[in-house]
Parts: C-alpha cells; sequence; structure tokens
C-alpha cells in the first residue's frame, strides 16, 4: 500500500523504518527538518520536500499518515492538505490528539469527501521491535481500506478498531491515563523499598517481580533496565513532564462524574515534581509558624 506519511520524530521515523521491513508497502515522506528525511531515504522512501511534493508521488486513493504533535500542528497540516487531496482519500492522525478534536476534524473533512481517522498510538521508542498498539477511530469502511498499514504495525492483536470519530483518541487517552497510575504506584513502591532498613537491590527486585508476580509488566521490566544503569537514579532530576492525556482523562472524569482518584493523583504528583520552592510548601510553613510558633526554615 502506498502511504504518504508527515512527521518523522521518534516514533514516526521508526514507524516508517516498520512499514519499510516486509516490503509491502511504499512510502513518501516528509518532515520539515531535512535530516530525518534522509534517514528514511536509506531504509527505502521516498522523500519530499514539500506536502506538494508528497501527495503529487500518491495514486489515489491516497492515505496520508500524520505523525506530528497535537493541537494547531495538525489542524494546520490538514488545512494545506485539503486543498491537495480528492474524495475517497484518507488522512490517519496517529498522535495524542484531543478525540474532541478528532471528532471534529473528522466531520470537516467528511463535508469534503474526505475520511479521517483517529489511531491512538502506543509503543515509544520500541515500536520499531516490539510493534505498536494502534486504537482506531472512524467510519469502518475507511478502517478496512487502511487496515493492512495497521496490521504492518502492530504486533499480533496489537490493533482494533473501536468506534466512530474519536473513539480511537479517547481510548487511547483513558489508557495514558492508566499508566500515569501505574507508573506512580511503582514509583511509590520502590522509594519505600529505597528508604528501608535494608541494603536492597532494586534491579533485583524488579526482576524477580517480573516473573510469576502478579505486579509483572513492560513498565516493570523498563524500571529493571533504568535501575541497571542507574541504581540509585542519581543522575535524574525529578521533574515529570506530562504531555496532556492525563489532564483530559481527569477533565473526562470530572464530565462524566466519574472518580478517578488514583488517575488524579498521579497527574497532581506530577505537576508538584515540577515545581521549584513551591509557594503553597512556602505558606504551609509559614501558617505553622504562625499559629504554634514552630518556626521555619529560611
Amino acid at each position: 500500500m502506498q502511504i504518504g506519511f508527515v512527521g518523522l520524530g521518534k516514533m514516526g521515523l521508526n514507524m516508517v523504518r516498520r512499514l519499510l521491513k516486509d516490503g509491502e508497502h511504499e512510502l513518501v515522506v516528509f518532515n520539515k527538518d531535512k535530516a530525518p528525511v534522509d534517514k528514511a531515504l536509506k531504509y527505502g522512501a521516498a522523500g519530499a520536500r514539500s506536502l506538494k511534493g508528497m501527495v503529487s508521488k500518491l495514486q489515489g486513493p491516497r492515505t496520508i499518515w500524520l505523525m506530528i504533535p497535537a493541537g494547531k500542528p495538525v489542524d494546520g497540516t490538514i488545512e494545506k492538505l485539503i486543498p491537495l487531496l480528492s474524495k475517497g482519500d484518507c488522512i490517519i492522525d496517529g498522535g495524542n490528539s484531543n478525540y474532541k478534536d478528532s471528532v471534529r476534524r473528522a466531520k470537516a473533512l467528511a463535508a469534503l469527501g474526505i475520511d479521517f481517522l483517529d489511531a491512538g498510538t502506543s509503543g515509544g521508542v520500541w515500536g520499531l521491535t516490539e510493534g505498536y498498539c494502534l486504537m482506531v477511530g472512524g467510519k469502518s469502511r475507511a478502517f478496512k481500506r487502511c487496515e493492512s498499514v495497521f496490521k504492518t504495525l502492530a504486533p499480533e492483536n496489537g490493533y482494533e478498531y473501536m468506534g466512530g470519530p474519536g473513539a480511537g483518541h479517547y481510548v487511547k487517552m483513558v489508557h495514558n491515563g492508566i499508566e500515569y497510575g501505574l507508573m506512580q504506584a511503582y514509583a511509590e513502591g520502590f522509594s519505600l523499598l529505597e528508604a528501608s532498613e535494608y541494603n536492597l537491590d532494586l534491579e533485583k527486585i524488579s526482576r524477580v517481580w517480573n516473573h510469576g508476580s502478579v505486579v509483572r509488566s513492560w513498565l516493570l521490566e523498563l524500571a529493571e533496565l533504568a535501575f541497571e544503569k542507574d541504581g540509585t537514579l542519581e543522575g535524574i532530576k525529578p521533574y515529570v513532564a506530562d504531555s496532556g492525556e492525563g489532564r483530559w482523562t481527569v477533565m473526562d472524569g470530572l464530565e462524566k462524574d466519574v472518580s478517578i482518584p488514583v488517575i488524579t493523583l498521579s497527574l497532581l504528583y506530577r505537576l508538584r515534581s515540577r515545581e521549584v520552592n513551591p509557594f503553597a510548601a512556602r505558606l504551609l510553613a509559614a501558617l505553622r509558624d504562625e499559629f504554634g510558633g514552630h518556626g521555619f526554615k529560611k
């Protein structure tokens, strides 16, 4: 299958490589920075210097996969693609877009006769070798036409049609919220182990837990790798970023009156990790001193 691929970042380029490996797909790639395009050419892709040049190399009905940051970059790219595409063509957004944006984009493109699929993609930098878990929303006929792409990218049983427009990104949003909670639980548990009176080997513990334990998981395997590199994690700053999906999950829970305290607290912990000399903590110290004369550290 012919695929136009836009966005060759740390996941996009590896996805192109995986699609080219079995020889069943032909890739025409575009990226704002030319260096990743040159790398893709070495793997067998055809390159383009513009979106127009990429589209011109594709035969209809065209399939365009976007692997770019959520929000304005996606909207801007779609706006540029619209005059270049024809009825029956399909745009797939494989990034971490808000599902409400995907519903809006699908509706606008449908009015022009262009299909839109939202493909929630999980796998990170390991996807090249392990495959990508794909959760796809949109029209079922568009999914079926593009299914060979999902089959190549995913491991066995690793992709599925979720439902109408937005369903794929909605499921991926909740997936990432769960991911926040799981990571937080591991972080807290290992923090307690590290603080114990025993001289515990955290790499050894994570390794043995991954064999038969009910808490075994891929995340725990990654923890084992992290401890292997740095047993105390002294070389890592305690600053935890978030890319939006956890926030959207919490907001969706509030909108639907669904209680998700673990995911909510895991998000709040990430926000707290990024505060330097937080005002709230200073006020707590000041109040304690005011009512009890407990003093505070300057």
